[in-house]
């Protein structure tokens, strides 16, 4: 009986298992992408089976193979998906475009996450296209995409008003209007960059704080006209506030920091004291024992 057993397992190949309730869900699940680029090109065989999973994946993540994908076997990758929940394109900017993505988004109706940061080839079309396709999206990032426009963001703020999460650091055309008009729609915002932008104003603060309630993680680097007004304002009308990023913002002073400090809120610029101390540090070579109780 051993000698058979032996015997057949010696003829079992791993082909042979059944693909859809094992191969697919318990074993290839847990290879990087790239090694099931590498397995198409095994066999005819191999190259179904890949092609089947890849068509019943959830997610799809470029973010650390994605310049070493061409797009040509991107867009064979993801033609027969019409299941996606979360789709990555980070580090893509060197090839990706809207002829490549369209599709994609056009056949993935169920997408709640869309990463497209730093894909500087993409225009508003791609970005108009996610907000009419997805009508579930809950997270978009849209980081140093400096095609995004007022316009484009208006189509997504009207399409997509489950949107909890949105990165619109360094999307430089965006001006007030546009800030203003997806915190009157997206009222379930959870967590809003708009750093790196001089456009924004406390006027975008402000209506940010008054719309979305339940904003947990506000970024503002860099955003020079925002002042201390708007900062008290999102400390009233903001209690679920969790992280506020205010570094370069010249006009945000202790004074409105100071209530959000004491509700633990993490702030990323030390208090006065503390940033005196380490510059001390710095020029003295060690930290002098001061008695704050004093």
């Amino acid at each position: 009986r051993d000698v058979a057993g032996l015997d057949f397992f010696s003829r079992c190949h791993l082909l042979d298992l059944p693909w859809e309730d094992v191969l697919v869900p318990h074993i290839l699940c847990y290879l990087p992408l790239q090694h099931l680029v590498s397995l198409q090109r095994v066999s005819k065989q191999f190259h179904s089976l890949i092609q089947m999973y890849l068509a019943n994946c959830r997610t799809f993540d470029l973010s650390s193979i994605g310049p070493s994908i061409p797009k040509e076997a991107f867009c064979s990758i993801l033609k027969d998906n019409k299941l996606l929940h979360s789709l990555s394109l980070q580090n893509c900017s060197a090839w990706v475009t809207d002829k490549e993505l369209l599709p994609v988004i056009g056949q993935n109706q169920h997408l709640q996450r869309v990463d497209m940061s730093g894909c500087v080839w993409l225009t508003r079309h791609s970005l108009v296209a996610v907000s009419l396709s997805c009508m579930h999206l809950q997270n978009l990032g849209l980081a140093h995409c400096e095609w995004v426009d007022s316009l484009s963001l208006r189509s997504l703020a009207d399409h997509c008003r489950g949107l909890q999460s949105i990165d619109l650091t360094a999307c430089r055309q965006l001006k007030d209007d546009a800030i203003c008009y997806l915190a009157k729609k997206c009222l379930k915002l959870r967590s809003l960059s708009c750093a790196v932008n001089a456009n924004i104003t406390d006027e975008s603060v402000e209506e940010v704080a008054k719309n979305c309630r339940g904003l947990e993680q506000l970024d503002l680097t860099g955003c020079l006209r925002v002042r201390n007004q708007s900062i008290r304002t999102l400390a009233e009308y903001c209690p679920k506030l969790q992280s506020l990023k205010v570094n370069h913002c010249h006009n945000v002073t202790e004074s409105s920091l100071d209530p959000l400090r004491k509700r633990n809120v993490v702030i990323d610029v030390e208090p006065p004291l503390q940033r005196a101390l380490v510059l001390l540090q710095d020029v003295l070579g060690f930290a002098p024992f001061i008695n704050l109780q004093i």
